[in-house]
C-alpha cells in the first residue's frame, strides 16, 4: 500500500500490511466549470468532453491503462443545489462504481466554479458554506481518503478577478485579493470539514507552478514581485508567513490582519502532499512595467518544482500536464516522456515525489481561449479523443507505466500515512488507521509538524 503524508505516525507494524509501496500513476477527467459573459455561460467541461454520456466507458479506459489513481469530482453546479441542499444522484452513480472497479479517486471539490445561487468568488459566505458542502461529501462516501477541495487556487482568483475572463469578471488587485483570499479560506475549512469525518485524509493540493523571467534589467523588480506573488495561495494554504512585499500588497488590497492570521493558525499541512501543475505556459517574460507574454519552456518542471519544494518541504505531485497532438503525431509523446525525465531528476535530486498525472483522460473542449469563449474548439491533448479511441500518448503513458509502475515505490522516510484504496476501507486495518489518525491530530508532534515556516516577515 503507497505511504504518503507527514503526519507523525505510529508504527506501521500494527497494521495488516499490504503490498509494497507503489508510485501514484494518474489521469483526470476534466470538470472545469467556470461562468463567462456574466455568469450567462456556463462552461461545463463534463458535458463539452461527453462524460454525462460516457462515464462508464471513461472509467473502463482509466482501467485499460493500468491506472488506479484518478483526479475525479462532481459537478459542483448541479450537485450543491443550497446550504446543505444536494442531488447526489450522478455523484452516486459514478463514485459508487469507483469503488467497484477499486480506483482511488483525487477528489475534485471546486474546479474554477461556483453554483449559481452562491454568486462568484467575491462572496464572503463561500468559505463557511463550501466548507459543509465538503463535510457532506464526506460523510455520503466515507471511502474517499484523497481530496483536493479547490482546484489550482492562485489561477482560479487570477483568471475570475485579475484578468477578468471568469465567474465575477472583475479586474482589480483587490478583487484579486478577495477572491484568494476566500478560495483559500474555503479550502482550509473544507480540509477541516472532511478530517472531522476521515480523519486519516490527505490532501493534493494542486495548484500552477509558475516563473516569471526579466526581460531586461528595468524588469528584475517587477519578475521578483510576481515571482514571490506567485507563492501566495500556497503560503496561505499552508500557513507559512509571506514575504514583506506580499504582506503589504495583501493588507494594502483588503486583507485584515485577523484575516491573515487565521491562515497562520489553521494550516494542516502534514497531511498536505503538494501538487504541481506545469504546462509549456507556466514560464513567462516580464517586461518593464510587469506585463508579461509566454516565454515557453526554459526552466522547466525540475527547477520550478524544486522551488516550491525548497520553500514548502512537503512530499510532491505532478498532478498535471498535457501537449496537443500536433501534426507530426508525436509532439505529445515526447512531451510526456520530458515531464516524465523531470519528474525522474526531481526524485533523483531527493525531493520525495509520490506521483504523476496526465490530464486529462480524453481531449478537452475550448482550452485553446482558456475557457473565455464558448467555441466547441476540440484540443486534441487527451490519452484519448472524444471518440474514445487511444491516442499515442495514451499508447506511450500506458506502457511508461507497465515499465515504471514497481521500480518507483514512494519509499521515503516522510511518507507515513498508508493509503487506503476503495475495496479495503472497511476493513479492521483501516479503521485501525482512522481512529490513530484522528489521535495523532492532537498530539503535541502533530502540532510541530504544522508549525508554520518562518519568512522576511
Amino acid at each position: 500500500m503507497p505511504w504518503v503524508g507527514t503526519v507523525p505516525y505510529p508504527s506501521p507494524a500494527s497494521f495488516i500490511l499490504m503490498p509494497a509501496s507503489q508510485f501514484l500513476f494518474a489521469t483526470g477527467i476534466e470538470n472545469s466549470n467556470p461562468t463567462i459573459q456574466n455568469g450567462k455561460v456556463r462552461q461545463d467541461e463534463l458535458e463539452k468532453c461527453g462524460h454525462y454520456k460516457f462515464w462508464q466507458k471513461d472509467f473502463e479506459l482509466v482501467q485499460e491503462l493500468g491506472i488506479e489513481y484518478l483526479r475525479y469530482g462532481p459537478p459542483i453546479h448541479t450537485t450543491w443545489l443550497g446550504p446543505g441542499k444536494y442531488n447526489w444522484d450522478f455523484a452516486d452513480a459514478t463514485f459508487n462504481d469507483l469503488l467497484k472497479r477499486n480506483i482511488m479517486p483525487i477528489v475534485d471539490l471546486c474546479h474554477f466554479g461556483v453554483p449559481d445561487w452562491l454568486g462568484n468568488f467575491q462572496n464572503p459566505d463561500f468559505p463557511a458554506l463550501f466548507a459543509r458542502y465538503a463535510g457532506d461529501f464526506a460523510k455520503r462516501f466515507p471511502w474517499v481518503q484523497l481530496y483536493t477541495p479547490v482546484n489550482e487556487m492562485y489561477i482560479c482568483a487570477e483568471f475570475s478577478a485579475l484578468y477578468g475572463w471568469w465567474n465575477e469578471q472583475l479586474q482589480s488587485d483587490q478583487a484579486f485579493v478577495t477572491a484568494l483570499k476566500y478560495i483559500v479560506k474555503a479550502n482550509v475549512l473544507a480540509m477541516h470539514a472532511i478530517l472531522a469525518v476521515r480523519p486519516d485524509a490527505l490532501f493534493i493540493q494542486s495548484e500552477s507552478s509558475e516563473y516569471f523571467h526579466a526581460s531586461n534589467p528595468a524588469a528584475i523588480k517587477p519578475a521578483e514581485i510576481l515571482n514571490a506573488k506567485r507563492f501566495l495561495s500556497l503560503d496561505l494554504n499552508y500557513g507559512r508567513r509571506v514575504d514583506s512585499d506580499m504582506y503589504e500588497y495583501l493588507l494594502d488590497n483588503g486583507m485584515t490582519r485577523d484575516e491573515y492570521h487565521f491562515f497562520l493558525d489553521n494550516n494542516l499541512k502534514h497531511q498536505c502532499i503538494m501538487g504541481n501543475d506545469y504546462y509549456w505556459t507556466n514560464e513567462h517574460r516580464v517586461r518593464p512595467d510587469g506585463s508579461t507574454t509566454a516565454s515557453g519552456e526554459i526552466f522547466g518542471y525540475h527547477v520550478i518544482t524544486t522551488q516550491y519544494h525548497d520553500r514548502y518541504q512537503l512530499p510532491v505531485m505532478h498532478t498535471e500536464t498535457n501537449r496537443w497532438q500536433g501534426p507530426n503525431g508525436d509532439e505529445a509523446v515526447n512531451w510526456l516522456w520530458k515531464e516524465w525525465a523531470n519528474v525522474l531528476r526531481v526524485r533523483n535530486d531527493g525531493v520525495p515525489i509520490v506521483g504523476f498525472t496526465w490530464y486529462s483522460l480524453t481531449d478537452q473542449v475550448d482550452w485553446d481561449t482558456a475557457l473565455r469563449e464558448s467555441n466547441g474548439n476540440l484540443n486534441p491533448l487527451g490519452l484519448y479523443d472524444l471518440n474514445r479511441n487511444i491516442r499515442p500518448v495514451g499508447e506511450a503513458y500506458k506502457k511508461l507505466i507497465s515499465q515504471w509502475r514497481e521500480v518507483l515505490p514512494t519509499q521515503t522516510a516522510c511518507l507515513q500515512i498508508p493509503l487506503v484504496m476503495p475495496r479495503d476501507s472497511n476493513d479492521a486495518w483501516a479503521r485501525e488507521q482512522q481512529a490513530q489518525a484522528q489521535q495523532t491530530q492532537s498530539q503535541p508532534a502533530a502540532a510541530a509538524a504544522n508549525a508554520p515556516l518562518q519568512a522576511n516577515h
